[in-house]
């Protein structure tokens, strides 16, 4: 009596997700070949001025940062087919095994997309302070006395540097004149 073998070579199916799954930091250097590509098309398709000369000019920027990001994928591409593999999240205080907390992932992106659509109507400062005070709350703080002052300081504090000290205007909303 002869018994049956078990060491029947894997199907090609289960075989080829077992490689993809096995270098998955593949779609990784994907997505940076992707961008690092479109970076590289929009800074070389950029209109630029005939009269500015000079070495460092307009697209300087952007070509650095799409080069980099073609190198970055192709090194990271050889990496894993050569073997290598990313470290699993070690971080001191998160928990893989349990899930994700999407209250806070919502109420995040809920205070985000707020703000985003009073930064208009009210200016950035009542709009940002609304979004710093919203997100401490979506993390979990419960100061209702301290959040929102800090808040505002926060906020006004962006809007002058951005505004006065930088030169990038942002909306003031009501508070244009006082501020």
């Amino acid at each position: 009596m002869t018994t049956p073998t078990t060491d029947l070579p894997p199907e090609p199916a289960t075989e080829r997700r077992s490689w993809l799954r096995d270098r998955s930091e593949l779609g990784v250097g994907a997505l940076l070949l992707a961008l690092g590509a479109l970076v590289l098309a929009d800074a070389l398709t950029m209109d630029v001025d005939i009269t500015q000369r000079g070495p460092v000019g307009p697209r300087t920027v952007p070509v650095v940062v799409g080069v980099g990001l073609l190198l970055i994928a192709a090194l990271l591409a050889v990496d894993v087919l050569r073997g290598g593999r990313g470290q699993a999240e070690t971080g001191e205080d998160v928990d893989l095994s349990e899930p994700a907390d999407w209250c806070t992932v919502l109420l995040l992106a809920g205070v985000f997309l707020g703000s985003a659509v009073l930064i208009e109507p009210l200016g950035f400062p009542v709009a940002g302070a609304l979004l710093f005070w919203g997100a401490a709350f979506a993390l979990g703080s419960r100061r209702f006395d301290r959040d929102p002052l800090i808040a505002a300081v926060v906020s006004l504090i962006a809007y002058t540097v951005f505004n006065n000290l930088l030169g990038v205007p942002l909306p003031g909303g009501p508070l244009m004149g006082v501020l």
